[in-house]
């Protein structure tokens, strides 16, 4: 059963649009949003912290924890078109999405406004100088912003993954070092996981930080590759191989580091020449014995691949707001065509196969905003809940429909779809990579499946086992060992991500 509200909630919030677009709302800034934050945390929630994603491979839908869906009162509404309204107007006015993607560049005026506007700390505390915003609120600007796939790849890399470490993993010291000038964007972030050697094989990265001789910090060497925001990083989460000792055993286990272009010996590459988001920076970084502080170590040595899976699982349920916003603005330009052009005497519009290529993009927009507003909420609870299977299936969904919706929007243009005097030809490039960063569809495939099946696994396991009868021993033994290989599948599988 659907919640009645959300069923249209597609339509009003393309009303909101078009209502934000024709208010006279001047460029406020920073301050606007953060007045009126206190007024959108009041967003109403659940306190309840359950596993709803792997609980359906039990068969089982906890329906306390989408009912009733999150939602907000009229007077968060009105606060919520103050918030976004700033935001919006920019968007439409000051970013020419066309000469970025010629010149492969974001213009440094154009970052100027991003940076008055708070954009570059969005989920970074106050108390750091940023906006503090929820994962909920972040959603929402996530609309505004992937009208520009450059720019929104290089916002939510800065603070969905190349930040975020600090956040979730950071000593204090780290964080009031760090944030501050990460939020108001005087520094930029990268995230450095992949390498020429290892892409969805992140636990087979060569870099390695070795400990100095005098045990006061670690020289770090290697090359990672296809890193956004790679030229433009005054600091930067690199992932390396270190050596660590267990159970009076050497191993190597990967570490993750806070490392400042400042320290010296970080060089950046050529600016890859890409298909789609040309705006957004994207090159290889190369660290030759650059001498990285203890202090600088992110969590424990050693600890670096939980933390790395962590960034990822955290922010990926971003994909479906960010494609939703940008395929309600494809359905109101693609419609004011298909209205005005005549074929046969007919508008386009009046045409079934037509229609169905709205319903295809109306269908998928309504499902990625459903799906990353109930994750987003749920991943807004109190206790940082696991929220990485409901994150993995929004993104995998969301890439693929937006592909589909793209597609479809060029097809009702045609021709004049496939060249650059339209926008068309221009979102089909920049959605292509959707499906292969921050974790290919593939592998999030096997993940979703082999943490569901492990969950459920599990818990059967254990209601077996307290049955005494042979059969069910022998059943429970059995179902172990399924388990045991399952697991083995799934650690290969996460090593992968």
């Amino acid at each position: 059963m659907i919640h009645v509200n959300r069923l249209v909630s597609l339509s009003k919030s393309v009303q909101i649009a078009q209502r934000l677009l024709a208010c006279d709302v001047r460029h406020a800034g920073k301050e606007v949003l953060k007045l009126h934050l206190q007024q959108w945390r009041s967003i109403k929630t659940h306190s309840r912290n359950l596993a709803y994603a792997k609980d359906l491979f039990l068969g089982q839908i906890n329906k306390a924890e989408v009912f009733p869906y999150p939602e907000i009162g009229n007077e968060e509404l009105q606060e919520l078109k103050q918030l976004v309204a700033p935001v919006e107007k920019f968007f439409s006015e000051e970013v020419d999405s066309a000469k970025i993607d010629r010149e492969a560049k974001i213009p440094p005026e154009t970052l100027n406004g991003l940076k008055e506007l708070g954009l570059f700390g969005i989920m970074i505390p106050e108390e750091y100088g940023g906006l503090g915003l929820s994962n909920t609120m972040y959603a929402r600007l996530a609309e505004i912003i992937s009208l520009d796939g450059s720019i929104a790849v290089t916002l939510a890399t800065h603070q969905a993954l190349a930040l975020k470490g600090i956040l979730i993993a950071g000593s204090e010291a780290q964080k009031q070092k760090y944030l501050p000038k990460l939020a108001s964007g005087e520094h930029i972030a990268a995230f450095c996981l992949t390498e020429p050697g290892s892409g969805s094989d992140a636990a087979s990265i060569q870099t390695r930080a070795t400990l100095s001789e005098d045990g006061k910090h670690y020289l770090l060497s290697g090359s990672k590759s296809l890193i956004s925001n790679g030229d433009m990083a005054d600091i930067m989460t690199v992932f390396a191989r270190t050596e660590v000792t267990v159970d009076g055993v050497k191993k190597d286990k990967i570490s993750a580091f806070i490392v400042e272009r400042a320290f010296g010996g970080v060089t950046s590459g050529k600016p890859e020449d890409k298909l789609g988001i040309r705006g957004s920076n994207t090159c290889e970084v190369t660290f030759d014995n650059v001498p990285v502080p203890l202090e600088n170590v992110i969590g424990e040595v050693g600890g670096g691949f939980k933390i790395a899976m962590n960034i990822l699982n955290s922010g990926r349920f971003i994909m479906g707001s960010s494609l939703a916003g940008m395929i309600k603005k494809l359905i109101e330009m693609t419609s004011e065509y298909a209205a005005t052009r005549k074929q046969f005497n007919k508008s386009l519009s009046e045409f079934g196969l037509i229609q169905e290529k709205f319903a295809v993009m109306a269908l998928n927009a309504f499902v990625m905003e459903s799906m990353a507003y109930l994750t987003a909420g749920m991943m807004d609870r109190p206790g940082l809940p696991d929220c990485s299977v409901e994150a993995a299936m929004v993104k995998v969904f969301s890439s693929e429909g937006g592909w589909i919706c793209v597609s479809e929007a060029l097809q009702v243009l045609g021709g004049l779809g496939y060249t650059k005097n339209y926008p068309y030809e221009r979102y089909v490039r920049d959605c292509r990579i959707l499906s292969i960063f921050e974790g290919t569809n593939e592998i999030l495939r096997m993940y979703i499946a082999l943490t569901g099946m492990q969950h459920a696994g599990k818990i059967l396991t254990g209601k077996i086992k307290g049955q005494d009868s042979g059969a069910n021993a022998l059943f429970s033994l059995s179902l172990e060992i399924v388990l045991y290989h399952s697991g083995l599948i799934f650690m290969v599988a996460v090593t992968r991500i």
